[in-house]
């Protein structure tokens, strides 16, 4: 990567980042400070939180930050940071849903939700929902939705979208990273003439804390794997791309690898399901957020 200084883009403008405290997230927050961007870190464990945005002001003189607290399983969570996020920044410029997980076997979530689906897919939708009204006011705004080439394998069941009668932990997660492509597209309809884009990417194979929750054993396959991985540094490139770049900036709805717009997978990209997923998304999650949200 180059080691020019990037230049100030985000001077001013505040960027909220989930799943911010290792790997791919991390170095997004990173990129996003060394920019100018003041960051909003939504994240699980106030430490984990304290030590990344303390080692990013180590690192990027005069790097400001703040941290609320949320586990994106729990709606009620995501809520009410939601609600202290707008309640601090009525305009806000840049949304990244970086946060996931990978869980072998299945889990519910407090709400009775199949843990994956929660996070990976639910969790940008309400997110991105409750913030909306801020991204709306600070146009131009973008959102930045992590995705995977994992979807490929990953063509939802919309019969069975919480895996009650089949759990396969890597289908599972390929069909929630589907599930984030397909509310990208609606979401950039949705947002036609508001100043705000939406894009998804794919940010490579890199070793990162993902799926670390497996027990003693995960972290040595990581070990062993992390010769044929891209750098946390690299994964986050497209991210920070796409939240930045001048080239992107009326550029919505598409999926990305390297930098690049590519196809994603067939069932990814139909318009039929990503209607339908937005759909059954809304009836998980409850009513609007607000009166005042734009969708």
């Amino acid at each position: 990567m180059s080691t020019e200084t990037p230049a100030r883009v985000l001077e001013g403008k505040t960027c909220v980042v989930t799943g911010a405290t290792s790997g791919i997230g991390q170095e997004t927050a990173l990129g996003l400070a060394k920019r100018g961007g003041h960051l909003v870190l939504v994240a699980r464990s106030q430490e984990r939180a304290e030590a990344t945005l303390a080692a990013i002001q180590r690192e990027v003189t005069g790097a400001t930050g703040e941290i609320h607290l949320a586990d994106l399983g729990v709606q009620a969570e995501v809520r009410r940071a939601a609600n202290e996020i707008l309640a601090r920044h009525p305009r806000i410029q840049l949304l990244v849903n970086n946060a996931g997980v990978v869980n072998l076997r299945r889990e519910t979530t407090a709400d009775g939700l199949e843990a994956t689906f929660a996070v990976n897919h639910l969790a940008y939708f309400l997110l991105t929902e409750l913030l909306l009204p801020a991204l709306v006011a600070a146009a131009p705004a973008r959102i930045v939705n992590v995705s995977s080439e994992g979807h490929r394998f990953g063509k939802l069941d919309f019969e069975d979208l919480m895996a009650e009668r089949e759990y396969q932990g890597m289908r599972v997660y390929g069909r929630s990273k589907t599930a984030n492509i397909l509310f990208t597209q609606e979401l950039a309809r949705r947002l036609t003439g508001t100043g705000v884009t939406v894009n998804c990417l794919h940010p490579g194979a890199v070793s990162t804390r993902l799926g670390h929750q497996h027990g003693w054993w995960a972290p040595i396959v990581t070990t062993l794997l992390k010769p044929f991985f891209r750098s946390p540094e690299r994964g986050a490139e497209t991210s920070i791309h796409l939240a930045t770049a001048p080239e992107v900036a009326d550029v919505t709805g598409q999926y990305f690898k390297d930098l690049r717009a590519v196809e994603a997978a067939p069932h990814a990209t139909d318009l039929e399901n990503a209607r339908r997923l937005w759909e059954r998304s809304t009836e998980l999650c409850g009513p609007p957020a607000s009166e005042g949200a734009p969708l």
